[in-house]
């Protein structure tokens, strides 16, 4: 599927101009990566904007900062990785009903969209993950950074909740994909990872180090495999 993604290009001296595009998000990376001015002004920007109080003991604040620039301005990701539109904000906080915008800190990043089958009735159902850190203190229910890495590189799905249907009479199902329909269930369906792959080792660690920083939001409940334990 299409997915909007934003380009930035750095004017004279520190000013930008932002236009929405369809492209990758390494582009803006990349065409900032040599200009520390900038990325010292995204730091700053990012722990600006954070919706949520973030915890930067033993944290490298500046990356925490680019990190939140790169979820909560660049990629927005806050838009899928919460329940969805209905909760997505606070009481009184919407913007798309002309109030200042608040976000609902009780549901960000923490998962739980539900998205439209990819094939009506014959695909699985995605449900956004949850990527709040758990009581361990790493993102995405205690990933490592290599594997969150590895993840946006290459779209792995390392919890494997949507393969391939093994058995290729299978024409419709609601836990794996059909093998008539040729989508691959060992990668992420719905995430915008073929974009995002393309960002440097930097920007996922400043990701990484955002997510670290960001409050622990528990569940779905065990035995689920996505269920994350804040204590």
């Amino acid at each position: 599927m299409k997915v909007k993604q934003w380009l930035i290009t750095l004017a004279a001296g520190a000013a930008f101009t932002a236009a929405v595009a369809i492209g990758s998000l390494g582009g803006v990376s990349r065409a900032l990566a040599d200009d520390d001015g900038a990325d010292q002004w995204m730091a700053r920007i990012g722990l600006e904007v954070a919706p949520v109080p973030l915890a930067l003991a033993g944290k490298d604040r500046h990356l925490v900062g680019l990190g939140s620039y790169l979820v909560n301005v660049i990629s927005n990701c806050n838009d899928c990785h919460s329940a969805g539109p209905a909760t997505q904000f606070a009481t009184g906080g919407n913007p798309y009903m002309g109030q200042a915008t608040v976000i609902n800190q009780a549901t960000y990043l923490g998962g739980g969209r539900v998205f439209p089958q990819q094939v009506a009735g014959a695909t699985p159902i995605i449900v956004s993950r949850n990527l709040t850190p758990d009581k361990s203190g790493k993102p995405e229910g205690g990933r490592s950074f290599e594997a969150f890495r590895f993840i946006i590189r290459t779209g792995t799905d390392l919890d494997h909740l949507h393969p391939t249907c093994s058995d290729p009479s299978i024409t419709a199902s609601t836990t794996c994909y059909p093998v008539g329909l040729k989508f691959d269930g060992d990668l992420l369906q719905i995430m915008p990872w073929p974009g995002m792959q393309h960002l440097t080792d930097h920007d996922l660690r400043a990701i990484y180090e955002y997510l670290s920083a960001i409050p622990c939001i528990a569940g779905p409940p065990a035995p689920d495999p996505r269920h994350n334990e804040c204590n």
